[in-house]
């Protein structure tokens, strides 16, 4: 009769179940806690904070349009309260090649310069150099960062290298403009000031036309430069998570090729 029961010492075979489902270890990426607006503000007050946004999410689109802005605003400014044929003219007769041409040679070297096509290339060139620079500089960044042991992607490298630089180009550009505004045309030197009208360098206490290396040297010392120098090392720790000695040997490197390139500059000019 208890042929067809089941044995009671036979162990009962497990019902099949479905595998858990594999774990996911990929770190989920914290959204960003400001707005791009926001960082434009914030960068001047709490630089850390705004560094560590970066972090998060790289953003630099609005700070680079309106870094080169500011700088075309200068540089249209300048050229049309003291003159284009007067700046042109000035340029041509510190060059000693200019010098050596005869009268027919000045004038038509002279009505080139001053060519509707020459205008537009020089009000175009130096703005467009300056955002190419912007992204230069990121790789700059992103390869040395990542050379010091660190974490960087190349839009982080460009969001580091455009938002150190963006206070003081914001408050450089403006004082350029207000100086610009209030100054007489003949009270400017159009060889020294090209490149800003406010020095906050020890180059200011010397003649840059009798010692333009030394000059160059010197401005390179300049508190708007410091100034971003100081942010690029903040920003190079937080968005690149390297120690600050590392930072600041990256930001020392490239301040030292700011001085070899104004100082072939100098030595070509």
């Amino acid at each position: 009769m208890n042929e067809d029961l089941p044995n009671q010492n036979q162990p009962l075979e497990p019902e099949w179940q479905e595998p858990p489902p594999p774990i996911d270890n990929t770190p989920v990426a914290e959204p960003p806690q400001m707005s791009e607006v926001g960082t434009l503000g914030s960068i001047f007050f709490e630089p850390g904070a705004t560094f560590e946004d970066l972090r998060r999410k790289p953003r630099f689109i609005m700070a680079a349009l309106i870094s080169v802005a500011l700088l075309a605003a200068f540089i249209v400014s300048f050229n049309t309260k003291l003159g284009y044929e007067r700046i042109a003219r000035e340029r041509l007769e510190a060059s000693s090649w200019y010098q050596n041409q005869t009268p027919e040679g000045k004038e038509a070297m002279m009505k080139s310069q001053t060519s509707t096509v020459v205008k537009g290339v020089t009000y175009l060139v130096t703005p467009l150099f300056f955002f190419v620079s912007f992204f230069v500089g990121g790789l700059i960044y992103w390869g040395a960062t990542n050379a010091m042991g660190g974490s960087m992607s190349f839009l982080r490298g460009v969001a580091v290298w455009i938002y150190s630089g963006f206070p003081p180009m914001v408050v450089s550009m403006l004082a350029n403009l207000l100086v610009l505004l209030l100054k007489s045309p003949d009270d400017i030197d159009i060889a020294t000031s090209q490149q800003g009208l406010i020095q906050a360098s020890p180059a200011f206490f010397m003649d840059a036309k009798a010692s333009p290396v030394l000059a160059a040297v010197l401005g390179t010392f300049d508190l708007f430069f410091i100034w971003g120098w100081i942010l690029a090392a903040i920003g190079l720790r937080i968005v690149g998570k390297i120690s600050t000695g590392a930072a600041w040997a990256i930001v020392l490197i490239v301040a030292l090729l700011n001085v070899a390139v104004r100082v072939v500059g100098a030595l070509f000019a």
